[in-house]
């Protein structure tokens, strides 16, 4: 075995084997960390919002005086529905990926003593839920007796649909269906469970998941006005915006159309996860030339020990060692140093997440993206060290005595 020989060899390189070790070690726990930031970020892109997205715009105006609203809501609904395409139109508070409206700490107990987190509150009329595409999974939808009057930011003691994850954490192993919460000064009790409701703003907002939100049917008046949303086929859908924004132009005189927020639902997701993209993409950058780069100190210091070793690797070639032999021992000499720098570096990786997890809230880094580096950089490193290490074995034996 040759392993004895290169140890040996290799403490009489103390620093350069140290500093190409460490070098490692930062790649291995930058790698980890920043490959485990890129997944987060593509995973919260793809998340389900519970409605059917494609099929969905928005419209929405400002500028306006709570006195108008019963005429603005009657002037626009009509005008909208008119629009060829639409298939329906209601009145809302919000939707996902836009402007975050209504949102508020729940308590599970009258006396408020027992703090269940803070969730999004969506509003709208009789037609949200079938335009927005919610799919009940337990209890029933609203009926037409539920929708009333909103009294501050939502009515008086309604009934609400709640996703199943919310429903999970507020009440874990019990039937959701006719449980109690309280928040804004009022109680809301569950008629129904959706498979999903993101909240307007994931991951930015104080919510622990993108599903705690819940819908509170009410009808639209003084403080459900301005926001409309559209249903049409997938195909139409941005056509329809477009008409929707001209309509809203000509038949809201009195109001200003938020041209931002006056979009496609799918444009608004692709605006709002543009700077996760960014960030995945940085992320990315940062791998490549972090890896980059030591590919290149690999390849530097072998290059360094072939030229230092010409005179021995001509020796060993002289007494019988093949090419073999020599491509080997540069690649066994790489991996133990490629192993040295992967087990402080994940020590470092480590350390790193808790420092990320204590200061930007980032969840604990899953054990397998360590060996996942590992691998990586031990594919590194023999890909590196390759080029020296054929040079290496192609020396002719005379040529490198005489060289020296």
């Amino acid at each position: 075995m040759q392993i004895p020989y290169i140890v040996a060899a290799l403490r009489k390189h103390r620093l350069a084997t140290f500093l190409i070790a460490l070098q490692i070690s930062l790649a291995c726990a930058v790698l980890c960390n920043a490959c485990f930031l890129v997944v987060q970020r593509v995973q919260s892109t793809q998340m389900d919002s519970g409605i059917e997205e494609a099929a969905l715009g928005t419209v929405k105006l400002s500028g306006f005086t709570p006195d108008q609203a019963a005429d603005l809501n009657a002037r626009m609904l009509a005008a909208l529905q008119g629009i060829a395409g639409v298939e329906a139109v209601s009145v809302v508070n919000m939707v996902p990926f836009g402007e975050p409206v209504a949102s508020a700490g729940v308590r599970l107990d009258q006396d408020g003593k027992h703090f269940g987190g803070v969730i999004d509150f969506y509003v709208g009329d009789a037609k949200a839920v079938a335009t927005f595409g919610l799919q009940l999974l337990a209890g029933r939808l609203p009926q037409a007796d539920d929708y009333t009057p909103i009294a501050d930011t939502v009515p008086a003691n309604p009934v609400v649909l709640i996703t199943q994850t919310l429903a999970s954490h507020f009440w874990p192993g019990q039937n959701p269906v006719g449980q109690q919460f309280w928040a804004m000064g009022t109680s809301f009790r569950v008629a129904g469970v959706v498979r999903h409701l993101s909240v307007a703003a994931p991951g930015g907002g104080q919510s622990a998941d993108p599903d705690w939100a819940v819908f509170v049917p009410a009808v639209a008046g003084p403080q459900l006005v301005g926001k409309y949303l559209l249903r049409g086929r997938p195909a139409d859908i941005a056509r329809i915006v477009e008409d929707a924004r001209a309509v809203a132009n000509q038949t809201a005189t009195d109001a200003v159309l938020d041209v931002e927020q006056s979009r496609t639902v799918p444009a608004l997701r692709a605006s709002y996860f543009n700077s996760s993209y960014v960030m995945a993409l940085l992320l990315l950058g940062v791998c490549v030339a972090l890896l980059g780069t030591t590919a290149l100190g690999i390849v530097g210091l072998a290059s360094f020990w072939v030229t230092q070793r010409s005179k021995q690797i001509g020796i060993r070639r002289a007494l019988g060692a093949t090419t073999g032999d020599i491509l080997r021992y540069f690649q066994i000499e790489n991996f133990i140093i490629v192993s040295l720098g992967i087990t402080i570096g994940m020590l470092l990786a480590y350390g790193l997440n808790l420092g990320l997890m204590r200061f930007y809230e980032l969840p604990h880094l899953p054990l397998a993206y360590l060996p996942v580096g590992a691998v990586a950089l031990w594919i590194l490193g023999q890909l590196a060290v390759l080029a020296p290490a054929l040079r290496a074995a192609a020396i002719p034996p005379m040529a490198a005595i005489k060289a020296v």
